[in-house]
């Protein structure tokens, strides 16, 4: 699978359940905040927007979604990478479960992170924005479900992840602050 066209439907198919549980966190968010509104260093932990319900519906989300992928591959309506020129590759529970946790995971270190730098709530910080919860859910997968990941995450795929990703990043901030679910467009 060394194409461009599989190295894309690889990523995009491989990342899908780190990608979909910080959209979904945004959707299902409020309630009590993880950081209880405790301060460090005269600054919150966290802030307001990392809650229980947010991080429990974002990961719950990521596994859900990639036990669906699971099901369309073994269910032969999405081709598997071995069996076509261009196909994708099912999931271990492990490795579902580090995709979605780890890029939640990867959103609260940024947090944390932005409130260390005195940046309040909703501030843009280019990079670390977009490529948070890349970073942290990819290094908790390779921890957890190695050889899956050096089967999935061949240079290709791992490059279309690190160039593709902020892209795809903006582009959807920007269409949930037009739909008003979010307060700023990045």
């Amino acid at each position: 699978m060394a194409d461009p066209l599989s190295a894309v439907v690889v990523a995009v198919w491989a990342m899908l359940p780190a990608y979909v549980p910080n959209n979904v966190a945004v959707l299902a968010g409020g309630g009590p905040p993880i950081d209880g509104g405790r301060e460090w260093r005269g600054a919150r932990l966290l802030g307001d927007g990392k809650t229980w319900r947010g991080t429990a519906a974002g990961i719950t989300a990521g596994v859900a979604l990639g036990l669906l992928q699971n099901a369309l591959v073994r269910g032969g309506v999405v081709p598997r990478a071995s069996d076509a020129g261009v196909g994708v590759v099912t999931f271990p529970l492990a490795a579902l479960v580090a995709l979605a946790a780890g890029a939640m995971l990867g959103d609260i270190l940024a947090s944390f992170a932005k409130r260390r730098i005195g940046q309040e709530r909703g501030a843009a910080v280019p990079g670390l924005d977009q490529l948070d919860f890349v970073v942290v859910s990819l290094g908790l997968t390779a921890l957890v479900a190695p050889g899956w990941f050096v089967d999935t995450f061949w240079v290709a795929p791992l490059a279309v992840v690190l160039v593709a990703t902020p892209l795809l990043h903006v582009s959807t901030n920007y269409i949930a602050f037009r739909a008003g679910l979010k307060d700023v467009p990045w």
